[in-house]
């Protein structure tokens, strides 16, 4: 009885220390939300609350394979036929073109943000370091809802392509109906769950021997890639490119509409980001191991699209399985096995990734204990975030166990554009005002008008109503552009590899970002409304008191060597922008 005294008693004491902590909450607000920690503090102290430190092993080959691997996935057999016979034509291949320097530039900031912050919490930690607190909370929370239900739903489309790879035609045949559970939930795909539980296991235990995995099966995908591309190229015939309507028969409008489209067969080079703690040389090895994805995949797709519109005229090709059916029409029938083979063995590859990357940012995430710190723990043997790793595999099974795909996959895309957006604004911010030592106004106001100036050049290109609001736009984007660097000086003198040009490059990711996400529906912005709103009301509720005890508690032991930081717990402030 005296025990269960004594437990209702903590009990009550935690609830009521809670609600007084409630009561503060404006105060904490403003202490935190804007709150920023050093790269220095984030390499060092912030690492030690995961006990272990993850263990170097991965080379710079390591990540172009991971970032190969982790783009390289079904999404080029999906999009690439729709795009070519709805959008874009024979024409299909400049979009790809497109989308991949739009890639490139979100790329190029990744990097040099990669560079100077080696750690494995990616967009979320460079976001932390720039623009506070809750700026880097709330795109790792939309990043990692992203991961979750992109990887369920790519789960689920491996078992599509594994009875394709059978000669099934039916896709559902190898799952089960459940009587009683709503439409859309009562298909069991237990082989999507299966796929995720051995990754789990692969990725739990090392990631070295899951990067060799990883390499093994890239290579091998690559190589069906090739062989995809040189059997078109040489049955195929050129004349199918100008055949029935020209190279573009939906114009330009048609070949940007598609480039939109494509653009997320890129979405994964930010993975290798998160590998940041586990490289050898990581200032040398991500420049290559970042970039290098993301051309050698602009190249393979641009000859992908290519070689599908030289095998048929692009009025032919088929919307679902175009790769198939355009090798059947060519008197190759056992091709259409060997696609679904191939774009299986890209599945498992593309999903090994995101995984590694998903557990990365809930482990960093957890350090800032903006989540309960168990999920921060890295396992002392195997030097992996076991707990974030488990956790997530569980999330990500149980989705993919009942919903189907189109219900998933219409709620993917917003946050990951949201994030790249951000970083690109972040490199500016860091480049011109952090780094150059100069007064955050006028940059902070050129990013906005930027932002504005893209916003409505994108609408008048999607409403197709004010035209004039192109030219007008587009021509103010440059000159506020160019006026922005030539008043506003820049530290550009760094030893460590920094994007070139700038704010050129980051400026246009900002404009291509923002155009992207103006092609996306509307349910789209709906639940990320929706989201948005849950995951601050967890921030309120959780994440800005764990945070607050968290940087009190290191500030009375003396372990965070602030020389900012209050030891008085109500008068905590970290540096703030």
């Amino acid at each position: 009885m005296e025990v269960v005294h004594q437990t209702a008693t903590s009990t009550n004491v935690s609830f009521s220390s809670y609600i007084n902590s409630l009561s503060k909450t404006p105060h904490r607000l403003r202490n935190r939300m804007l709150a920023t920690w050093t790269p220095e503090q984030e390499l060092n102290q912030m690492r030690l609350r995961s006990g272990a430190n993850m263990k170097r092993k991965l080379l710079w080959y390591d990540l172009v394979a991971l970032g190969v691997g982790g783009m390289l996935g079904a999404g080029v057999f999906v999009t690439t036929g729709r795009v070519a016979r709805s959008h874009s034509g024979p024409s299909v291949f400049i979009s790809y073109i497109i989308a991949g320097i739009s890639a490139l530039l979100s790329s190029l900031c990744y990097t040099e943000f990669s560079v100077r912050i080696p750690v494995a919490g990616g967009a979320f930690s460079y976001l932390r370091v720039t623009f506070g607190e809750f700026v880097g909370y709330f795109a790792g929370a939309n990043i990692l809802m992203e991961y979750v239900l992109s990887n369920a739903a790519v789960a689920r489309s491996f078992t599509e392509y594994l009875c394709c790879a059978f000669g099934e035609n039916d896709p559902n045949s190898w799952r089960f109906e459940v009587d009683g559970l709503v439409k859309g939930y009562n298909m069991l795909d237990l082989p999507a769950v299966a796929l995720i539980v051995l990754i789990t296991i692969c990725l739990c235990n090392s990631t070295k021997e899951s990067s060799m995995l990883n390499l093994i099966m890239t290579v091998f995908h690559v190589l069906f890639f090739v062989f995809i591309i040189v059997a078109a190229f040489y049955n195929g015939k050129t004349e199918n490119l100008v055949k029935p309507a020209g190279l573009a028969p939906y114009g330009a409008k048609g070949v940007l509409d598609g480039a939109a489209i494509v653009y997320f067969s890129y979405i994964g080079y930010d993975s290798v980001s998160t590998m940041a703690e586990e490289i050898k040389n990581p200032r040398k090895s991500l420049p290559i191991g970042i970039v290098g994805s993301v051309v050698i995949v602009s190249a393979l797709y641009c000859l992908m699209a290519l070689a599908l519109c030289v095998m048929v005229p692009y009025d032919q090709i088929s919307d679902s399985a175009s790769f198939s059916l355009a090798f059947q029409k060519m008197g190759w029938k056992w091709a259409g096995n060997v696609v679904g083979a191939g774009a299986s063995l890209g599945i498992v590859a593309s999903l090994l990734v995101a995984m590694l990357g998903q557990a990365r940012y809930l482990c960093v995430i957890g350090r800032a204990r903006l989540v309960p710190l168990w999920l921060a723990k890295v396992h002392p043997s195997t030097g992996t975030p076991l707990n974030a790793t488990i956790f997530l595999g569980i999330c990500q099974a149980s989705i993919a166990l009942f919903t189907e795909l189109n219900i998933v996959i219409e709620m993917i895309s917003i946050g990951t554009l949201l994030v790249f957006y951000l970083v690109a604004n972040a490199l500016i911010y860091r480049r011109y005002v952090i780094a150059s030592n100069n007064p955050p106004q006028s940059t902070l106001l050129y990013l906005f008008i930027l932002s504005c100036t893209s916003l409505g050049f994108s609408l008048s290109w999607k409403l197709e109503q004010q035209w004039w609001g192109l030219p007008l736009c587009g021509g103010s984007m440059i000159i506020l552009t160019a006026f922005f660097q030539y008043m506003v000086p820049c530290d550009c003198h760094s030893t460590e590899w920094s994007v070139p040009l700038m704010p050129w490059p980051a400026a246009t990711s900002i404009f291509l970002n923002v155009f992207l996400m103006t092609t996306l529906p509307k349910l789209s912005y709906q639940r990320f409304g929706l989201w948005a709103c849950l995951v601050t009301l967890f921030y309120v509720l959780y994440g800005v008191h764990s945070t607050y005890q968290a940087e009190a508690e290191d500030a009375s032991t003396g372990s965070t060597n602030h020389s900012n930081f209050s030891t008085q717990p109500e008068k905590l402030d970290i540096q703030v922008l």
